[in-house]
């Protein structure tokens, strides 16, 4: 079976990167005659980091056939503009390829992108001839880059369904409960009594009781724009959730000694259930700017209220995001 393959415009020019990662900076004219995989996301992003693991089969498997992938990494958060936390994440999810560093958002512009993840398909004259926005779609984007390189249809990569930990494929059946940004611009369905507090330090208290996908703050915290940052010791986030894995993007504002963390689910310790980034008693630690995996369910799941509790104040929280 074959797609249908228009031609959509030439590539546009990467010169716009900040800096590259794993590479010398490439230049479109240096990569004709190549296939050419074109990979926009952000290391925070769980819709980007579930499609790794096809991604990275894909490299592995057409690289001798002439696949090039090239990573485009353009922030969502400023924080993310950190190359040594860039640098990090590369080499802990085992991006081996091309990474184009875009601070400023000069590729993501020329390729009028949208959206993480992002796969532009691009043939060896250097034309692009498919795209696909998000996740999922793997088998139809594995046979584009075989009639790309001009393969027989031939088997495709096996990739674990389980994945990773984080990178494990959603369990969509099950998945109720949406993304959930946490600072004023963007949030929803926020429950603390007298309601978000625009830019300004509060002391937060949390209902006796949140409705499915409502959320709250407990203690000194302040909203802003894009993020919820706490002032002391003890400021605590609920959320009530249904699905199998919870995930927040953290990051610690000083450079002292990492802030412990306690996650509670229905107000006990997660045991079994507990995410990669806590243990059974639902103890952790926040030392670096990224993603933490902090529930991951096994068996049967129901509405669930989630709280994290944090023994140090420095502590900046973006979004839930779930699986």
């Amino acid at each position: 079976m074959t797609t249908s393959l228009q031609r959509e415009s030439r590539m546009p020019s990467l010169a716009g990167a900040t800096t590259w990662v794993n590479s010398d900076p490439l230049t479109t004219a240096e990569l004709e005659g190549r296939v050419v995989l074109i990979d926009f996301g952000t290391y925070t992003c769980i819709n980007w980091v579930r499609t790794l693991p096809h991604i990275r089969a894909w490299a592995q498997k057409y690289r001798e056939h002439g696949l090039v992938v090239v990573g485009i990494q353009t922030p969502e958060f400023e924080f993310e503009q950190n190359l040594d936390s860039v640098r990090r994440e590369v080499t802990a999810r085992g991006i081996d390829w091309p990474v184009a560093v875009d601070n400023e958002y000069e590729i993501w512009r020329s390729f009028s992108n949208n959206y993480w993840p992002a796969l532009y398909f691009v043939d060896r004259e250097g034309v692009i001839r498919h795209h696909h926005f998000g996740e999922g779609r793997y088998v139809q984007s594995e046979r584009v880059i075989q009639q790309l390189l001009g393969l027989a249809p031939q088997d495709l990569v096996t990739v674990d369904g389980e994945g990773d930990e984080a990178e494990a494929e959603a369990d969509w059946a099950r998945l109720n409960s949406p993304e959930t940004y946490l600072g004023y611009e963007r949030t929803g369905n926020f429950a603390s009594p007298g309601g978000v507090g625009l830019g300004e330090a509060r002391v937060y208290a949390a209902p006796d009781r949140l409705k499915l996908n409502h959320w709250a703050l407990a203690g000194d915290w302040t909203t802003e724009r894009g993020r919820v940052s706490l002032n002391a010791p003890g400021g605590r986030i609920f959320f009530r959730f249904h699905a199998r894995d919870v995930h927040l993007v953290l990051r610690r504002t000083g450079r002292g000694e990492p802030v412990p963390f306690r996650v509670l689910l229905d107000g006990k310790s997660p045991g079994a259930a507990h995410g990669v980034d806590a243990d059974a008693d639902g103890n952790g630690q926040l030392d670096e700017d990224r993603m933490y995996q902090l529930v991951r369910q096994p068996g049967a799941m129901a509405e669930r209220t989630f709280e994290i509790t944090f023994h140090e104040g420095g502590v900046e929280a973006y979004v839930f995001t779930f699986g």
